[in-house]
């Protein structure tokens, strides 16, 4: 470390290319610090760093990290812990554009699997972006050394010294939980488990933390769906278990109801400790579906839902660069069914109206033969009985679905009630005058061909693909826009999926199927781990967080043919 202090020092004023000569490893009697890419300019992309503190350097004992659940949580705790400790130590260095910034992909509210921290027998690891200091384009080399052989190295012993051991060991309990939770889910028949007490709306639109207590309605779950549980923490909790089967969540404006769904949806993920969602999980396949006017498909089977289109228009293996509402939420029901999803999640208020259900009257006035939508109140039954898909549908305004469904929760000013017997008998009481539309069972067709050539048709010379923040990804020129994808919660998510497509279409053995193809992928990075997806890079992966299968389909489905 002293010698990477008197090589900075020497090159104070010099060409900030000249920086390129401090890549390699320095050691102190604590930690090595890697500087393993320097930004060709202060305007650049940050230089890239590890920090290095073996195991018996530290307090960690194995047990905290052995499952793969409490190895998720450790890494999660630790980057959101070496955040904050940057934040609260005073960095005096500064120039040029990035200089000085030191940077960690710290996690939100979920607890996603991610390269910014790596643990192991060996010791914890620190993955780093870095600006290296500059006055225009010369090096402020005094500044460089004093930013990378004290700040950052003390930065990095105060996040293993100064942490809390109670939170930490809060975090490995609700690890261990939160594992025990969904194997009840699965074991209990239930979609999702909502405990009493959590507090479900978020801060604001634009963030994902809690609302403030004092605002909240905690919710608490009907005594005939409550569900209680002895946690391996030794807790005893109780909360609402949603089964298997067609739920409705029905209620006026403004009384939550689209808060609960948020909270189911966002449930196929872990939460931290303090967000309020920490025990709402779901069944990890659940798949949040919407319409999505404008979305580009390529040839999905939407004839379950959509036939006889004008102009002959083939809905067996549909197309377009530009769907409706309806055709387009058709392809995304198909298309989480080619990835296996056992739990679809809607709310009317983003869904196609026409889709969803035509009334009586409607019947009456446009008949069926001049109607190619078979609407989604036909299929949902048939979803479930023959397919086991269960669907969770948030609705205002229409008891036609009551027939179809198993359970019906109401939200009441923010609390939920069970109102499944006053459904059932209102169908009884005022029979519906709708004719059923659909003509035979769901199909479940088969699965599509994957195609490289599709992904390297969009490549420039460089064969670049980046994702541009959380919405969206780049390859080459061409954009896929995920902005609709509401499952997918963190831009690191994002740039681990551009990093697999890219994989899918440089692999010389990509099956010919996309299922096939993902779960290879999947399976590959299991084995290697996460930084596996940095193959195409000099630079260390501290910027990934895995995404869901599905995510990784929606992005794919979401590419222009």
């Amino acid at each position: 470390m002293q010698q990477l202090a008197d090589m900075l020092n020497k090159m104070d004023g010099k060409s900030y290319k000249s920086l390129k000569s401090i890549q390699g490893h320095y050691d102190n009697e604590l930690l090595r610090l890697s500087v393993d890419y320097v930004q060709g300019d202060p305007f650049a992309a940050p230089s890239k760093l590890r920090v290095f503190i073996p195991l018996h350097r530290t307090d960690f004992h194995l047990e905290q990290f052995q499952s793969p659940e409490r190895r998720r949580a450790f890494k999660h705790f630790f980057a959101k812990t070496f955040h904050q400790v940057t934040h609260k130590t005073d960095n005096p260095v500064s120039g040029t554009g990035k200089s000085g910034m030191i940077y960690i992909d710290a996690p939100g509210q979920e607890v996603l699997d991610r390269t910014a921290v790596n643990i192991s027998s060996a010791g914890i690891e620190f993955r780093l972006s870095c600006g290296l200091p500059a006055k225009g384009r010369s090096v402020l080399g005094k500044g460089a050394a004093k930013l990378l052989t004290e700040i950052i190295p003390d930065v990095a012993k105060k996040t293993i010294v100064t942490y809390s051991r109670e939170a930490l060991k809060q975090a490995l309990l609700l690890a261990d939980d939160q594992t025990f939770i969904r194997r009840e889910i699965k074991d209990r028949s239930l979609i999702s488990f909502i405990a009493d007490g959590a507090v479900l709306p978020r801060e604001s639109g634009i963030s994902n933390k809690p609302l403030p207590e004092k605002n909240v309605v905690p919710f608490k779950s009907p005594d005939s769906y409550r569900t209680t549980l002895q946690l391996p923490s030794g807790k005893t909790l109780s909360g609402m278990g949603i089964p298997k089967g067609i739920s409705l969540v029905i209620g006026g404006g403004y009384h939550g109801k689209s808060t609960l769904l948020h909270a189911i949806e966002r449930g196929v993920y872990n939460h931290e400790p303090g967000d309020g969602r920490e025990f709402v999980l779901s069944d990890e396949s659940a798949v949040k579906i919407r319409s999505e006017d404008g979305r580009s498909v390529t040839d999905v089977n939407i004839s379950p839902f959509i036939n006889d289109l004008p102009f002959g228009k083939d809905t067996l293996a549909f197309s377009s660069e530009d769907a409706s509402g309806s055709t387009s939420q058709a392809a995304n029901i198909v298309e989480a069914i080619e990835m296996r999803t056992r739990m679809l999640l809607i709310d009317e208020d983003t869904s196609a109206t026409n889709f969803m259900i035509r009334d009586a009257r409607m019947q009456k006035l446009v008949k069926k033969d001049k109607e190619p939508i078979t609407p989604f109140i036909d299929r949902v039954r048939g979803l479930y009985d023959t397919h086991g898909i269960s669907t969770v549908l948030v609705l205002g305004g229409s008891g036609d679905y009551f027939e179809a469904a198993d359970h019906v929760i109401m939200m009441d000013e923010y609390e939920p009630e069970d109102k499944t017997a006053e459904a059932k008998a209102l169908t009884k009481q005022f029979a519906t005058q709708r004719v059923f539309e659909a003509d035979g069972a769901f199909t479940v067709t088969e699965p599509r061909a994957f195609s490289k050539q599709r992904i390297k048709k969009w490549f420039d010379q460089k064969e670049k693909v980046e994702s541009k923040g959380r919405q969206s990804i780049r390859i080459g020129k061409t954009n896929i826009s995920l902005s609709h994808v509401e499952q997918l919660v963190d831009p690191s998510q994002t740039e681990a999926i551009a990093r697999m497509i890219k994989l899918l279409a440089k692999n010389n053995n990509t099956p010919k199927t996309m299922i096939n193809a993902i779960d290879d992928l999947y399976e590959q990075v299991e084995e290697n781990g996460l930084d596996s997806l940095g193959v195409f890079t000099n630079q260390h992966p501290g910027d990934l967080a895995l995404p869901r299968k599905y995510e990784l389909a929606a992005a794919l489905n979401r590419l222009r043919p």
